[in-house]
């Protein structure tokens, strides 16, 4: 549907720009030129109605509404879209290791095959609660 739309949309944008091109301007004649500029009065002040002017409003009308239809299609929510959807903003991140012992090494098996206890690494101290703020320190030269 929407590509026979664009093909229809296309076609007639085309036939319109031939369409306009094709037309006369208004006092093209040669008297025009020289300052007879009213020999297309008979009809009145608006001219005759002919046959260009109605295709031409023709295919303006149906360019507004390929354009309307084209525009309504394309901002339904079933289209895609390549921004990230909020549940997955929403998920939390892992968790950061706090301060505390480090992972303790594999101990290496003793000659008769027993497992040594392994030794603890000493424990850092955890981050400060709070808002904290480090505060550049000058270098010397």
């Amino acid at each position: 549907m929407i590509y026979l739309l664009m093909a229809l949309h296309i076609t007639v944008s085309l036939a319109l720009i031939v369409i306009v091109l094709l037309q006369s301007g208004k006092g093209a004649e040669m008297g025009a030129s020289f300052g007879s500029g009213g020999s297309q009065s008979v009809f009145g002040a608006g001219g005759s109605n002919t046959f260009m002017s109605k295709l031409t409003t023709s295919a303006a009308i149906i360019f507004m509404l390929t354009s309307l239809t084209l525009a309504y299609l394309g901002g339904k929510s079933g289209s895609t879209s390549i921004m990230p959807s909020k549940s997955a903003a929403a998920k939390p991140a892992p968790a950061a290791p706090t301060g505390g012992a480090l992972p303790a090494k594999p101990a290496a098996s003793s000659p008769q095959g027993a497992m040594a206890p392994a030794a603890k690494a000493p424990a850092t101290p955890a981050a400060p609660a709070g808002n904290t703020t480090a505060v550049p320190v000058p270098q010397k030269k």
